[in-house]
């Protein structure tokens, strides 16, 4: 059982090392919703590698953190709107997840319909955002 906590730690030092990396490319915003002067947290787009990989973290505030991490605690709603602007953005995992979040509420929102319909996702990054999470 140790060699598990002691893992998980070693894990999440690592994680943790990327945060000013993460910072720096985010410009202490949310990378998802683009709010500042919140309190953000590392997360990793799922699924999750078994070495944590800066390329796949994003920095998030933690409403988004939580809505995006558990299916159940998504809602769908007007404050997404800002998602049909990050499923442009640069960062690869942020579109990546940005475009999973817009298809979770396609089904009850006509903007984010819209939005998906305006995209062309190569094949890469469908591959990206249809992966077994």
């Amino acid at each position: 059982m140790a060699k598990g906590r002691e893992g998980h730690e070693a894990k999440l030092a690592h994680l943790n090392s990327f945060g000013r990396e993460l910072a720096r490319r985010s410009k202490s915003k949310c990378e998802l919703c683009e709010a500042g002067g919140e309190k953000l947290v590392i997360f990793v787009v799922p699924p999750e590698p078994k070495l944590p990989d800066i390329d796949r973290c994003l920095l998030l505030c933690e409403s988004c953190r939580d809505q995006a991490a558990e299916v159940k605690r998504f809602k769908a709603g007007e404050q997404w709107r800002v998602l049909a602007r990050t499923a442009w953005s640069p960062v690869l995992m942020a579109q990546v997840l940005a475009v999973r979040l817009l298809r979770r509420q396609a089904a009850s929102q006509a903007w984010a319909r819209e939005a998906l319909d305006l995209l062309y996702l190569d094949d890469e990054i469908e591959a990206l955002v249809t992966e077994e999470v």
